[in-house]
């Protein structure tokens, strides 16, 4: 197939494509007129490539899984240099929702914080909702 009808069925642009061959991600074959030429191995390899992008992975860190389909492996993910990608990259999320827990957390402690400050304002004798300012402020935008 040619580089239109490749780029239609894995989902992206003939440029990408072009990107990805520059990058050696996708073998640079070409037929006898001088065309580039693929097959389905090729949107295999494209569907995997696309698949790990939307997991949150760079083009860089799906070498491993690109070599491993290209080595005839039925799975991109099974040979050791693409489970050590996995690897890295279940240590980066678990790093980054420990982050996010810590945020959240703390932005909690500030929501009961104000909620408690405005109950207060709200139990004084004057019998008036605190007046806020910044919903003043905002009123005049």
């Amino acid at each position: 197939m040619r580089i239109g009808e490749l780029a239609e069925r894995a989902g992206t642009t003939t440029r990408a494509l072009r990107y990805y061959e520059q990058l050696g991600l996708l073998p640079a074959r070409r037929a006898g007129n001088g065309y580039r030429a693929y097959d389905e191995e090729d949107v295999r390899l494209l569907r995997q490539i696309r698949t790990l992008q939307d997991f949150g992975f760079g083009l860089e860190e799906t070498r491993p899984f690109v070599e491993c389909l290209q080595a005839g492996h039925p799975e991109g993910d099974s040979c050791p240099a693409s489970l050590e990608v996995y690897r890295r990259k279940l240590a980066e999320l678990d790093e980054c929702i420990a982050r996010l827990q810590d945020v959240r957390a703390r932005v909690a402690g500030q929501f009961d914080r104000a909620v408690r400050a405005r109950d207060g304002l709200a139990a004084e004798p004057s019998g008036q909702p605190p007046r806020c300012e910044l919903a003043n402020e905002w009123a005049k935008e």
